[in-house]
């Protein structure tokens, strides 16, 4: 029999815990896209689940930024293009065939771009919990992003994160103040072909780790 939980906390049942989890194998990072335009207010609906995400100190660090202009969209594109072409030069004789195989972006077929940058110093908070790991006005923006993932998966809509870009230039490129990080690039629409095995493990780039190799006691 399983504990049961406080009177004023919503019940989760195994039928729920088996969606979520299913919810969480089925969470890919998708970089094929169907051209279908988002229903309108569905990107604003998932926006405000993402906020409900943690952050250090209640500071909600995170800042969207909904890229439509076609311009700056070929900008982004032009961008990726660069420094994707910088990382296939750095890749070894062995390596190289696969990474240029690989698509990485759905840059041009996604729908929906985003961007997602932390403020670095926001007022809200009042710097509770930072002091001694600032970095975690960045986890939190990561947090908010995981939260956006599964909220659009849950509705159908694939993710991709594109990190394939220079910070410092997609601030000028966006137009966002230049104390801003960008923390995710992300293509947004509905998967061309889900699937529930990561794109790079069908490529046989890399395959998951077990939980064995990655958990220490001490």
């Amino acid at each position: 029999m399983g504990h049961q939980p406080l009177s004023n906390s919503p019940g989760f049942d195994a039928d729920f815990r088996q969606h979520f989890r299913d919810l969480l194998v089925w969470r890919r990072d998708v970089r094929r896209f169907r051209t279908d335009k988002l229903p309108d207010g569905l990107l604003e609906r998932l926006l405000d689940l993402a906020c409900l995400a943690p952050s250090v100190g209640l500071s909600q660090p995170w800042r969207f930024v909904r890229v439509d202009d076609p311009v700056r969209r070929e900008s982004v594109r032009a961008e990726f293009e660069h420094c994707n072409a910088e990382a296939l030069a750095a890749q070894s004789l062995e390596r190289a065939g696969l990474y240029a195989s690989l698509k990485l972006a759905g840059l041009r077929e996604a729908p929906c771009h985003l961007a997602v940058f932390v403020d670095p110093d926001p007022a809200q908070g009042a710097g509770l919990g930072r002091r001694t790991m600032p970095e975690t006005l960045a986890y939190s923006a990561v947090a908010a992003i995981q939260t956006l993932w599964l909220a659009a998966r849950a509705e159908g809509i694939g993710l991709g994160w594109v990190s394939i870009l220079r910070p410092a230039v997609m601030n000028g490129l966006l137009d966002v103040p230049a104390d801003w990080r960008l923390v995710g690039y992300l293509c947004i629409g509905y998967p061309a072909e889900p699937d529930d095995v990561p794109e790079l493990e069908r490529a046989h780039w890399e395959h998951r780790r077990p939980l064995s190799e990655v958990l220490l006691e001490r």
